[in-house]
């Protein structure tokens, strides 16, 4: 790869980790993203994915806990079945064509919620999870993030904002520790794909942490710009058709 594309890479990482983690997100759907636009293939997509989104994740969790916004209370029955599940994910390796099909399935998905999240409101009827469903959810959703290389914000954000068991920001605060305990678990289930990492790594892995740093602070005390995560959406959009059509 030239250097001219590893730093377009990484101002594009950058800017993804900033919009991402002002949500409590860390940016592994449109890391695999601009990697797929890149051409890039699965066996350095997933294990670069995860390891940016462990450093995003410690930003973020850290700005949110700090910012009063973490419930360990409605943490912990997600990310108690997730862990295992996300380390078997990650011990998993699916072939090429239906990672790449999987994987854009999974953009389409994490598009669509980026461009509606920014345009809905949260429900202000605040409820618990059930304790079952809580555990049945965080099993699937580690699994399938291990799988893909994603942490599952994408997939855990929604489910507690739409079924009201969370408002925005902390929804936010228990996506990102949901999300750092999943990239870790599924980094730890395929620890020899990290030989896979590519050598442009440690310039990708500062752009994630200022970026990841500048929107975990902003989104900790303010709400993400609307136009700027639907403009986000659409980049997701076009890497997952990528994907789905190669």
């Amino acid at each position: 790869m030239s250097p001219a594309a590893v730093g377009v890479i990484a101002a594009l990482f950058l800017l993804v980790a900033m919009l991402y983690s002002s949500v409590g997100h860390a940016g592994a759907s449109a890391y695999l993203g601009v990697m797929a636009l890149y051409g890039l293939s699965p066996a350095v997509m997933k294990p670069t994915a995860l390891a940016l989104n462990v450093l995003v994740a410690i930003v973020a969790t850290a700005k949110f806990y700090r910012a009063g916004r973490f419930s360990f209370e409605l943490f912990w029955p997600f990310a108690i079945t997730s862990i295992p599940a996300a380390f078997v994910g990650g011990a998993l390796s699916l072939p090429t064509k239906w990672y790449d099909w999987l994987v854009g399935i999974v953009l389409l998905y994490a598009a669509v919620w980026m461009f509606r999240s920014a345009r809905t409101a949260a429900k202000t009827l605040i409820h618990p999870p059930p304790l079952a469903a809580a555990l049945i959810a965080g099993l699937l959703i580690g699994f399938l993030s291990g799988l893909t290389g994603v942490g599952g914000g994408i997939f855990l954000s929604p489910l507690l904002l739409m079924m009201g068991w969370a408002e925005t920001r902390a929804t936010s605060a228990v996506a990102a520790a949901f999300i750092l305990v999943n990239s870790v678990a599924g980094l730890l289930g395929h620890v020899s794909s990290i030989r896979a990492l590519p050598p442009s790594i440690p310039f990708w892995a500062i752009a994630v942490v200022i970026g990841g740093w500048v929107g975990a602070e902003y989104g900790s005390k303010r709400l993400a710009t609307p136009a700027l995560r639907q403009l986000l959406s659409l980049v997701l959009v076009v890497a997952g058709f990528k994907l789905i059509l190669s």
